[in-house]
C-alpha cells in the first residue's frame, strides 16, 4: 500500500497499517463522520497510524483544513466498531471514514472552525461524487452507534454541509411542546416513534416500550437533527422533524 496516490485531490498521504479488504461489498455506499476526541490532531493521526491501536480512517480533517489520507478508498478502514445502519452491521465494509479533529466533549469541545468545516464540505463532496453516495447516507458516528459513541457531535454544524448540498436537510419542526414521551412509556405512541426510527436507519427494536435503547437512539437522532434539546424525550418538536424527513 505504500506510495498510493492520494483519491482527494490535495490531501496529503501518512498510511496507517490498520486496513483490510472490504467484505462483501464493491465499494462504499456511506460516509461516517466522527470527531477525534484527543488533546491534538498530531496526537490523533500519530493514534490512527499505530498498528498497537488497530483503528483507523480514511481520512483526518485536521483544525487549520489540511486532509491527511492514511487508506484507501478502496480498502476497508477500522473506523466504526460495532454498529449499524438499516439493517447492515459491518458498516466499515460499506464506509469511508472521516475524522475530524476536535477535543470532543471530554476535552472542552470547541467549536469546529469554518475552514474545518470547508475541507470537510469539500471532501464528502467528492467522496459522494467518486462513488455515488447520497447525502442520507453521509451519517454521524453516533447515528450508527447510538449511546456508544456521541461524535461528532451537538455542535458539528451539519447545517452547513446540508446548505452545500451534502448532508440531509434538518427540516423545522412545525410543532412545539407535549405529549412527552420518555423513560417508562408504553403503547402505539412508542411503538410508532421506534418504527420510524427504525424506518429512517437507526438500530432500534420496535417493542412499544420506551426502554434504555430507544432513549440512547432518540438521543442520538436530537444530535443529528434537533441539536439544541439532547435529553432522549420525544416531544412534538422532535416527531414533527422525524416524520418530515420520512415524507
Amino acid at each position: 500500500m505504500s506510495g498510493f496516490s492520494a483519491d482527494q485531490p490535495g490531501a496529503e498521504i501518512r498510511v496507517s497499517p490498520n486496513f483490510g479488504s472490504r467484505i462483501g461489498v464493491s465499494g462504499p455506499d456511506m460516509i461516517v463522520l466522527h470527531y477525534t476526541g484527543m488533546a491534538s490532531g498530531e496526537g490523533a493521526e500519530s493514534w490512527l497510524c499505530n498498528p498497537e491501536s488497530e483503528v483507523s480512517s480514511h481520512y483526518l480533517v485536521h483544525e487549520d483544513g489540511r486532509i491527511v489520507q492514511m487508506v484507501r478508498e478502496s480498502d476497508r478502514a477500522w473506523h466504526a466498531g460495532h454498529s449499524s445502519w438499516k439493517g447492515e452491521t459491518d458498516i466499515n465494509s460499506r464506509s469511508i471514514g472521516i475524522e475530524i479533529v476536535n477535543p470532543g466533549h471530554f476535552l472542552g469541545y470547541p467549536d469546529f472552525p469554518d475552514v474545518q468545516i470547508e475541507a470537510v464540505i469539500a471532501l464528502c463532496a467528492g467522496v459522494s461524487a467518486r462513488h455515488g453516495i447520497a447525502r442520507e447516507r453521509i451519517l454521524a458516528h453516533s447515528d450508527v452507534a447510538p449511546g456508544r459513541k456521541v461524535d461528532p457531535g451537538e455542535k458539528f454544524p451539519w447545517d452547513r454541509l446540508a446548505a452545500a448540498g451534502v448532508a440531509v436537510q434538518m427540516p423545522e419542526p412545525v410543532a412545539h411542546g407535549g405529549p412527552w414521551i420518555g423513560p417508562g412509556g408504553r403503547g402505539k405512541i412508542v411503538e410508532e416513534v421506534q418504527a420510524m426510527l427504525a424506518l429512517y436507519g437507526y438500530g432500534v427494536e420496535i417493542t412499544g416500550v420506551f426502554e434504555p435503547l430507544t432513549h440512547m437512539v432518540v438521543e442520538a437522532f436530537q444530535r443529528r437533527f434537533r441539536p439544541s434539546r439532547v435529553d432522549g424525550v420525544v416531544d412534538a418538536a422532535t416527531l414533527s422533524i422525524l416524520r418530515q424527513l420520512l415524507l
